[in-house]
């Protein structure tokens, strides 16, 4: 069956639109286009890398950046290009999204990984705001959902669409939290999905610490 919810593909993402599947490829993937995520060298540290001098301006002895110093990252690397920078509420949860050790911070290599997603969304997003508004419409995000993988129920789609948009329009920085939030709550259900069948068993504490953190 069809894993339900679950878009494939952002930190792979590599020209094509996130989630879709290239001629020739094959369909015997994790449900729903999941390819697992890009592995990176631990002792990365190419002065000539872009990304890894905006990295390192802003991170600490430890090497991470928490989600102040991953805001002023981001805006710094103009990675939102002329939509507005990403708000603080926005980087908290793009931590979490990757932070898989739970310091509440990211390293180089998550880093990297939100890079590539980061990329992937802007250019769906793009691909919708056509009149470079900076917004899209309900219906516009309800597609952009659909294009990254996701097959939703038209409930889910209505509450999604109702708690990102401001007078019926959606910012980039909302429509990044969504695919934020779409992504790492999926990866967490996902990852108790042992049979893929689309259910799982979820103890109350277990539960709270997927989402709350989120």
């Amino acid at each position: 069956m069809a894993y339900p919810g679950y878009g494939g593909g952002f930190g792979n993402f590599s020209g094509q639109m996130p989630g879709m599947q290239m001629p020739g490829t094959s369909t015997n993937m994790f449900p729903g286009g999941y390819s697992g995520y890009p592995a990176y060298s631990d002792n990365y540290s190419s002065a000539d890398d872009a990304m890894w001098n905006y990295f390192t301006a802003v991170a600490g002895q430890d090497g991470e950046v928490d989600a102040e110093e991953l805001q002023k990252c981001l805006t710094q690397s103009g990675i939102s290009g002329t939509y507005s920078p990403f708000s603080l509420e926005t980087c908290r949860i793009m931590i979490a999204m990757l932070d898989r050790d739970y310091t509440g911070k990211m390293g180089f290599n998550e880093f990297k990984e939100l890079w590539a997603a980061l990329n992937a969304w802007k250019q769906n997003f793009m691909t919708i705001d056509q009149d470079r508004s900076g917004t899209v419409e309900h219906h516009e995000l309800s597609q952009a959902i659909a294009i990254m993988g996701y097959r939703l129920s038209p409930q889910t789609l209505t509450a999604i669409v109702r708690r990102y948009s401001k007078n019926g329009r959606i910012f980039f920085d909302d429509y990044v939290a969504c695919c934020v939030k779409l992504r790492a709550l999926t990866d967490f259900f996902r990852r108790r999905d042992h049979l893929q069948q689309g259910c799982v068993n979820l103890i109350y504490d277990d539960f709270l610490q997927g989402t709350m953190v989120i």
